[in-house]
C-alpha cells in the first residue's frame, strides 16, 4: 500500500504543479496583468493581447507535452510503466 500511496502522490502533485502554470498563465497573463504586459510588443501585437489568445494555448500544449513525459518517468519509477 506503501508504493501506492507514494505513485498517487508524485501524481497529483505533478498534476497540481501544472494546473497551477496553467492557471497563472491562462488567468494571470491573460486577464489579471493584462494592461502591464500590452506595455511589451511580441510581433507587433500587445504581449497581454497574445497571452489572451495565443500564448495561453501554446503553455496549454506545452504543459501536456511535459505532463506525458514526466508521468512516464514516474510510472518507471514505481513500476507500473506500460
Amino acid at each position: 500500500m506503501s508504493d501506492n500511496s507514494a505513485y498517487w502522490k508524485a501524481n497529483v502533485s505533478l498534476l497540481i504543479k501544472c494546473l497551477v502554470v496553467w492557471f497563472l498563465v491562462s488567468y494571470v497573463c491573460g486577464i489579471a496583468l493584462v494592461e502591464q504586459l500590452n506595455q511589451i510588443r511580441l510581433g507587433g501585437f500587445k504581449l497581454g493581447f497574445w497571452f489572451a489568445q495565443q500564448g495561453s494555448i501554446y503553455f496549454f500544449l506545452i504543459i501536456i507535452f511535459y505532463y506525458a513525459k514526466r508521468m512516464a518517468e514516474i510510472d518507471r519509477e514505481h513500476g507500473v510503466n506500460e
